[in-house]
């Protein structure tokens, strides 16, 4: 498949014929490396990733994914550029363009990945912002659909922090038709233009009550309270315990609704071990779905 974006930094960037269409294709190329492999249609084509940020999943789905579309990956830290000598995201984005035929970025400031896609020649990817992670969410709603076979009439409740996870899940929910309930503590709801560009496709409500979120939900998520290197006591009694996804909780949500987080997680923070371990997890597919859909997302912009 194509997509008429050249690049990919919020999902807001997709219609919502591509974003199920980059779902369907991800459930095809994990069905195809299942039986023989994947084709190698990424032959001598090459991917350059650049990490400001540590990465588990981002790094090793990237490139075991290219390889398995036959291409290759290049792993680039800040300090092995010239940016950590004070070269220009403008001149470092035309240069690496004469190189490689796709750039994969995660960083702070999503404003660098604006930069960098402005100057760049070449297929953008957000591999993480402090305001976007699309990537993940093109896994989180492959997993949906694997488990529930459909999107649209769903109903997510997200826990916990409104962060760049919970914004591109908003604009996943929209473009699949599932609604979605968000329960932050005040000051932590997610992005305003982000919600109210949503609202014109889907339901989204904004709730303080956890509970209320999780009613006849079919699909509970939650993520971190803070960054995984900033675990601010402070920040953290804002939503603790109140905004724990626990037995408790989850058992407002409909009987067979399954859990979900991007992680890493806090363990006995944001979620008990007895629901990120239980029956209802999905966050181990959830993880290795990031390969599939990381595939199907670099064949539809590198061959576009």
């Amino acid at each position: 498949m194509k997509l008429k974006t050249k690049d990919l930094l919020t999902l807001a960037e997709l219609t919502p014929k591509e974003f199920l269409g980059l779902i369907d294709y991800s459930i095809k190329l994990k069905k195809e490396f299942k039986k023989n492999g994947n084709k190698p249609i990424l032959k001598n084509k090459t991917l350059t990733m650049i990490f400001q940020k540590p990465s588990t999943r981002t790094r090793v789905s990237f490139e075991i994914g290219m390889y398995q579309l036959g291409g290759h990956a290049i792993n680039l830290t800040s300090n092995d550029t010239q940016l950590s000598r004070g070269e220009s995201i403008e001149d470092t984005a035309k240069t690496l363009s004469r190189y490689t035929n796709c750039i994969m970025a995660r960083v702070y400031d999503h404003q660098l990945l604006n930069k960098l896609s402005k100057h760049a020649s070449v297929p953008v990817i957000n591999g993480l912002s402090d305001s976007f992670h699309p990537c993940q969410i093109l896994a989180d709603f492959m997993t949906i659909k694997e488990n529930k076979r459909k999107l649209k009439g769903l109903k997510i409740a997200w826990i916990g922090d409104g962060n760049n996870v919970c914004n591109s899940m908003i604009y996943g929910a929209a473009l699949s038709g599932i609604d979605m309930s968000i329960a932050t503590p005040k000051g932590y709801e997610p992005n305003k233009t982000v919600v109210k560009e949503s609202l014109k496709l889907t339901n989204i409500e904004l709730t303080t009550d956890p509970f209320v979120a999780t009613k006849n939900a079919d699909i509970v998520v939650t993520d971190t309270y803070s960054s995984i290197h900033n675990n601010n006591p402070k920040r953290i009694k804002k939503f603790l315990p109140k905004y724990q996804v626990n037995s408790k909780l989850m058992c407002t949500a409909k009987e067979n609704a399954i859990f979900m987080h991007c992680l890493p997680a806090k363990r006995e923070q944001e979620v008990t071990s007895s629901i990120i371990d239980g029956h209802q997890s999905v966050v181990w597919d959830e993880a290795e779905n990031r390969l599939h859909t990381q595939k199907a997302l670099l064949a539809a912009l590198i061959r576009a």
